[in-house]
């Protein structure tokens, strides 16, 4: 990058002309490529180096002492030059701003794992706690370009998919556990329910490992997922993206717009990330499209931090099941994977909105407030022709015309803690405090069921059958209500400057309502109980670098099924509860290249699972008596030279049924025993006119049982990717081009399934050129 790159950060504003330039430079740049650039990140975070800002006088040479004898005018003209000068004034906010994004700026594009405060619930250092926070930073985000939450945490390890409800759903398996709609992905510490959470407006994505039932409540023993969204800056910036796309014949584009800077001089600061996408589907049919607007604003005074932002999104998706596999050989059918075996209708559309507000009060040197409230909402409409059968000689698919309309799922909840420390006993306390609540809903309300014509998926003739209209009274109503209130503490004992305990208890109380049918209602859950969930660990502080942890952690997440199962689950169903030992290593190396290895153990009772029944065409729920999942993790991030970056990881785990009436010693479904990736960048800085970094990389997902019952296998596969961008500019505007290929060798790979019939696909090969302009 040359130093004239830098020179668009030193003022606050830009003026209207020079804008209009860069939106002239866009659009010339999109005809001559033909595509054009998506999504970046914030001027001083990414890809353009800021100038440092000096916030001192440089030192004056001392003057020689005068005689005494000199005259009084000649005093006063010398006092009138000293004073002519006045000293500098201190930095303003905007200042400070430029510089402290100067100072991280190399970090970011070396791959530097910084956790967000709100994973933890406060600025604690991952070195000092007894659990693992695995990051994927900014600038692994822009330059992969992941589609969705799935795509960008192939970078953690221990992570696979799970059932993503026809690519409509974040579905992520942790450490053996986890399923859509499992109350696991966060914004800013705070539950979504939206059915896809990662969007522009996310800068960095977090997980927690292992049980986070201390800090989170009702949770999977996995751990969980927290998208950290871009805030509010306080000097003026943007940038204007445009990309396109092709997966060989079948393309399409997107636009962002990100700017942000301050209002007036007072620590008021706004953001506006504005979104928008259409494209063809990779498959032989099906479009996207979705637009995103997310304004926010943040006001930074002295002690205390403001933060309000906002996220509403429209989608328009295929509903697309996948595939099927061949109930006799256990082998996908010998079908191209772009031929869809639905019906061009199948489609969800519908609408998203998140509302988020925070206050961080500091009371004083030890002592800070923390109070957070979060209301997100989805609704949407789909339609679905579902296969249940498909005959293993013939081809032919048997098929259900379902549908789904008038679906509404909400969360609200509420946080406030006070974190802080003391001296006792010459030994240092730092306590965490607090209480959240929650009530979400999940609700569907007209369920469409209804038969539909044999379909071969050896020869499919399309567009046979309309959308069904037959709203089913039983099925429909679909209700799940959950209400949680909870009281936390923590307490970090450091018994020397390396030495350190940590315990702590949460007290929840819980009721959940679900089940479904239209006159009448029929509850299949009803119950309510109370817990204390207790976490203990012990830190060793090897180095200021390196430290060492172990922990106990425990879980719990109650029971609850919509399906008619026969039995109503309520008061006296046990729900699952887990059980956690940990230990491990972790470091940060000259704030260069962080990472941990740890070792886990988590034992799980009452555990549900779900298996297809082929003579009912569904999956059924019930719950087994106990499952275990063992492993091993690592995970580097960071720069191993001042050219080359890194993001790594790998996972052993060993997920099984341990008791069960008819599958004990199964392995968990979609869980597989190794994972790993790898991705590689090198910057050739200042080398070329331009700045160029080129980077690549694969990841790897081993076999994984089909279903509950292992009666078939998800081939493992290795899936590589590449980019490059090249920053140059148009006057003083940065520019900066990038190229993707993702799959580049157009590997047919399988990540998840829910039965034989439907089994996902991953995507195809994808090319992509994008063009950014930073103004």
């Amino acid at each position: 990058m040359t130093t004239d790159n830098h020179c668009n950060l030193n003022s606050n504003a830009r003026s209207i002309f020079k804008l209009r330039r860069a939106y002239w430079l866009i659009g010339t740049t999109f005809l001559l490529g033909d595509y054009v650039t998506g999504a970046s990140i914030a001027n001083a975070q990414t890809n353009t180096t800021l100038p440092p800002v000096t916030v001192e006088s440089p030192t004056q040479a001392r003057r020689p002492a005068r005689a005494a004898s000199a005259t009084p005018s000649r005093a006063r003209a010398i006092a009138t030059r000293r004073n002519a000068t006045p000293p500098p004034a201190p930095p303003t906010p905007t200042e400070r701003a430029i510089a402290a994004a100067a100072a991280k700026y190399e970090q970011i594009l070396g791959y530097r794992a910084m956790p967000d405060a709100t994973t933890l619930r406060g600025a604690t250092s991952p070195l000092n706690t007894s659990q693992v926070v695995n990051v994927v930073p900014q600038q692994v985000i822009s330059d992969q370009r992941p589609r969705n939450l799935d795509d960008a945490l192939i970078n953690i390890s221990g992570i696979t998919q799970t059932n993503t409800l026809a690519g409509t759903q974040d579905a992520v398996i942790r450490r053996g556990f986890g399923d859509n709609r499992d109350g696991s992905i966060m914004r800013n510490g705070m539950p979504i329910v939206q059915g896809r959470s990662f969007n522009p407006a996310v800068e960095s994505i977090e997980v927690l490992k292992g049980p986070a039932s201390l800090l989170y409540g009702i949770m999977d023993p996995g751990g969980i997922v927290n998208t950290i969204s871009k805030r509010p800056e306080l000097y003026q910036h943007g940038e204007v993206t445009l990309e396109g796309a092709t997966y060989g014949s079948r393309s399409g584009a997107n636009a962002t717009i990100d700017i942000t800077g301050p209002l007036g001089k007072d620590g008021l600061a706004y953001r506006f990330v504005g979104y928008g996408i259409n494209e063809d589907y990779w498959r032989n049919f099906g479009t996207r499209k979705e637009t995103l607007y997310a304004p926010s604003l943040a006001w930074y005074g002295d002690t205390t931090t403001v933060q309000i932002n906002y996220e509403h999104r429209d989608f328009y998706s295929p509903f697309d099941r996948g595939t099927a596999f061949n109930s006799v050989t256990k082998a996908p059918f010998a079908i191209p994977a772009t031929r869809r075996i639905d019906e061009p209708y199948n489609s969800m559309w519908g609408t998203s909105d998140l509302i988020q507000a925070s206050v961080d009060q500091k009371i004083n040197e030890d002592w800070k407030v923390y109070a957070g409230y979060s209301y997100n909402v989805e609704t949407y409409n789909a339609a679905q022709l579902r296969n249940t059968v498909v005959n293993p000689t013939t081809g032919i698919a048997t098929r259900s015309n379902d549908g789904t309309y008038g679906a509404l799922t909400s969360s609200s909840f509420g946080t406030g803690y006070i974190q802080g420390g003391f001296w006792i006993g010459g030994m240092r306390n730092e306590v965490l405090f607090g209480g959240d609540a929650q009530y979400r809903v999940i609700y569907r309300k007209d369920l469409v069921r209804q038969g539909a014509a044999n379909f071969n998926i050896f020869n499919p003739v399309y567009d046979r059958q309309l959308p069904g209209t037959t709203v089913v009274a039983t099925d429909s109503d679909q209700t799940d209500k959950l209400s949680t209130q909870s009281l936390f503490f923590q307490d970090t004992l450091h018994l020397t400057n390396r030495v350190a305990v940590v315990g702590g208890v949460r007290y929840m109380t819980f009721d959940q309502l679900a089940g479904r049918g239209r006159n009448p209602f029929i509850a299949n859950t009803d119950l309510s109980g109370n817990k204390a969930l207790p976490l203990g660990g012990v830190i060793l502080k090897v180095t200021d670098e390196v430290s060492l942890y172990a922990s106990y952690t425990e879980s719990l997440k109650p029971n609850s099924t919509i399906a008619p199962n026969g039995a109503v689950f309520d008061s006296q169903t046990k729900p699952e509860e887990g059980v956690s030992w940990e230990t491990g290593i972790k470091f940060d190396i000259n704030k260069r290249l962080s990472g941990t290895v740890a070792l886990y153990d988590i034992d799980k009772k009452n555990v549900m699972l779900s298996q297809y029944n082929t003579v009912t065409t569904t999956n059924e729920a019930r719950t087994a008596a106990a499952a275990r999942s063992r492993g091993v993790e690592v995970d580097v991030t960071g720069k191993l030279t001042d050219s080359w970056s890194m993001i790594a990881s790998y996972a052993y785990t060993d997920a099984i049924l341990t008791q069960d009436s008819q599958y004990t010693g199964n392995h968990l479904q979609n869980v597989a025993l190794n994972t790993g990736s790898l991705y590689l960048v090198y910057d050739f800085g200042t080398m070329l006119p331009g700045r160029l970094r080129v980077g690549a990389g694969a990841h790897y997902v081993g076999d994984r049982p089909g279903d509950a019952a292992n009666s078939f296998v998800l081939p493992s596969y290795t899936v590589a990717d590449a980019f490059a961008t090249y920053e140059t500019k148009y006057q003083t505007l940065p520019v900066i081009y990038q190229f993707n290929i993702k799959n580049i060798f157009d590997k047919v790979y399988y990540p998840s399934a829910v039965s034989l019939p439907n089994v996902a696909l991953g995507d195809a090969r994808r090319f992509s050129l994008a063009a950014t302009v930073k103004f």
